[in-house]
């Protein structure tokens, strides 16, 4: 479950329908972040228009067989804007360049290859790497999931996730609270024998026109709020999504080892957890004093 905001590299397949109802596809595109669409054939810079790009984009990269898109920031959750590909024998292939769809947990393109000749050695072989890519990832979270099943850490993680304190070897030791204008989090810090452990309890307070729902991205446990390699923890969450007014706890148990430096002393850690549009939702420092020998 650990991640941050920019370790969803996604490269993906793009087939395109021939069936008049299904022909326009989405891109889904973040801030300041270049998503690349690669084709079969060469692409016409003078027929390949981003309808509404002034202030938005900057302007399209068209060269050889690839395009290139960068907003210049987050779009709106309404925001979609047309973009029409054109190849240099004529063929027109329309897209809606939109934001990550938060309902479908979200995600950025990062290239995009595009077919429209689905029985093509590239689009096969594309479709291929796809396949070979999502049961990797599969076959990694099986293996998490047995490794897990067997680890005490994770075992005192779900206790806390549902609320069973009294049954984990853990001592409350700090607890404050914080609100923002779409969430409450309260956080809870516990210290136990050689680790340490965190309850964050968030509630999605967003209802606005069109509520949100809030989505749960990765977290990390490291050295200091500015490095992004990680140390060891176990995670549980009582929900990853919550929905306008929903209410959920997400515990965190960290063991004396990732304390460690080096030498054998003990260093403070960070944790730092992200919510589903890739932004910081929560940041609590670990005292190395948590840990009761």
């Amino acid at each position: 479950m650990a991640g941050g905001p920019y370790d969803k590299v996604i490269i993906r397949t793009e087939k395109v329908s021939d069936h008049p109802g299904n022909s326009t596809s989405s891109v889904y595109v973040a801030g300041q972040v270049a998503t690349v669409l690669r084709f079969e054939k060469d692409v016409d810079p003078a027929k390949t228009q981003l309808l509404g790009w002034e202030g938005r984009f900057e302007p399209l990269l068209v060269g050889s067989k690839k395009v290139v898109i960068e907003p210049l920031r987050d779009l709106n959750r309404d925001e979609a804007v047309p973009l029409l590909v054109t190849l240099v024998d004529g063929t027109e292939i329309p897209f809606i360049v939109t934001p990550p769809s938060r309902e479908d947990w979200g995600w950025t393109d990062h290239q995009v290859n595009v077919f429209k000749d689905h029985e093509s050695y590239n689009a096969v072989l594309s479709e291929l790497y796809d396949t070979l890519k999502k049961e990797r990832a599969l076959r990694e979270e099986n293996q998490r999931f047995k490794k897990e099943e067997n680890s005490v850490d994770h075992a005192y993680a779900t206790l806390l996730a549902n609320g069973e304190v009294k049954k984990t070897p853990f001592l409350r030791k700090k607890f404050w609270r914080s609100k923002n204008e779409d969430m409450d989090v309260a956080v809870e810090l516990f210290s136990g024998p050689g680790k340490a452990a965190v309850v964050v309890h968030l509630k999605n307070t967003y209802y606005g026109d069109s509520g949100e729902p809030w989505k749960f991205d990765g977290a990390y446990v490291t050295r200091d709020y500015t490095s992004f390699t990680s140390r060891p923890f176990a995670i549980r969450l009582e929900r990853s999504t919550l929905q306008p007014g929903q209410s959920g706890k997400i515990a965190v148990v960290v063991d004396k080892n990732a304390f460690e430096t080096k030498d054998g002393s003990l260093t403070d850690l960070a944790l730092q957890i992200f919510r589903g549009d890739g932004l910081l939702q929560v940041a609590v420092t670990l005292e190395a004093s948590l840990i009761r020998q």
